[in-house]
């Protein structure tokens, strides 16, 4: 009788021990991998929507893993468990303009990742230095352009590097303007901005939640957005293709992304999370202040955007002649 019951608790020791992983993975947080520096504005729309998905998905926590214009971070939600457990933010430049970037990639944009739904949609907008602006007399995109053809090779454009979206913006301005402008590359939009409040540059495209302080401030003049539609923010200031050119539409966007293999009910349990935090109030609110619009969508819209994108940067890139090892 006594080794009966020696035998069946050990049994049971043993079922629990084989149990409690699958416990311990069931009551683990959610992470989702920032592939970018804390405290810019993916970081903060990241934890602003962790915070009100936990009622929906438990404790969420942010895991920044910066470097390689969003590649490191992508590579570990990549090779993450597709349990839903592990979510990244996919942008513009990791998930549609890296793969023609980058020489090698530690991952595949187009396989080895689950859309869950797009994040945030941010207009870029053409800035100069507002001194420089008036002492060209340039007021606006056309007067940029004709100072650029009569003068060429004199303006230049600063970026956040040789590919990032700054630069790819601007030497699709250089092709559809027809004018000869020289590229500054810096390393890291901050330095660009800089370099453009100080006048050594003359213009730079940069995103409009970071250029409003101050174009609002008056240091910055800026000359149009390039997104199909004028902002909310700036109903006054003209689109690029309100200038005349056409075929200039270039957005910075993030959304979120889980491993491939992901089960289908999973995704659509995160979707329906993200985007019920996404229409908040709070969530509202908070985006407000930092310049961006919230457009939640199906994980089916979001991954048909990732794949126009990507088909259309590689086009951009190839005409840039930019390329990182």
């Amino acid at each position: 009788m006594k080794s009966s019951i020696i035998r069946k608790l050990a049994a049971l020791a043993a079922a629990a021990t084989l149990c409690a992983p699958v416990m311990a993975q069931e009551g683990s947080p959610t992470r989702i991998i920032v592939p970018f520096a804390a405290g810019g504005p993916i970081d903060v729309t990241a934890r602003v929507l962790a915070d009100l998905v936990q009622e929906d998905l438990g404790t969420v926590i942010i895991d920044n893993r910066p470097g390689a214009g969003g590649n490191i971070g992508s590579a570990v939600v990549a090779k993450s468990a597709p349990d839903g457990k592990t979510l990244g933010v996919a942008t513009l430049a990791s998930h549609a303009v890296n793969p023609w970037l980058y020489k090698k990639m530690p991952f595949d944009a187009g396989k080895d990742f689950e859309p869950v739904t797009l994040m945030v949609y941010v207009p870029n907008v053409l800035v100069m230095n507002a001194d420089k602006a008036k002492e060209l007399n340039i007021d606006s995109v056309e007067d940029l352009i004709a100072y650029g053809k009569a003068n060429p090779n004199i303006l230049n454009y600063g970026s956040g590097g040789n590919g990032s979206g700054g630069h790819l913006a601007g030497e699709l301005f250089r092709g559809q303007a027809g004018i000869d402008v020289v590229h500054v590359p810096y390393n890291g939009g901050a330095p660009a901005q800089l370099a453009l409040l100080a006048g050594d540059v003359h213009f730079t495209f940069d995103n409009l939640a970071t250029a409003a302080p101050n174009i609002r401030g008056g240091k910055l003049k800026a000359l149009a957005v390039t997104t199909d539609e004028r902002s909310k923010e700036l109903p006054d200031l003209p689109t690029m293709k309100e200038a005349g050119l056409q075929d200039f539409s270039v957005a910075t966007w993030w959304g979120l992304v889980v491993p491939a293999g992901t089960p289908a009910e999973t995704i659509e349990k995160l979707n329906a999370a993200f985007v019920k935090a996404m229409k908040d109030p709070k969530a509202q609110e908070r985006f407000q202040t930092l310049l961006v619009e919230a457009v939640p969508t199906s994980p089916e819209e979001f991954g048909k955007l990732m794949t126009e994108e990507r088909a259309r940067y590689k086009d951009i890139v190839a005409a840039a002649g930019a390329q990182v090892d």
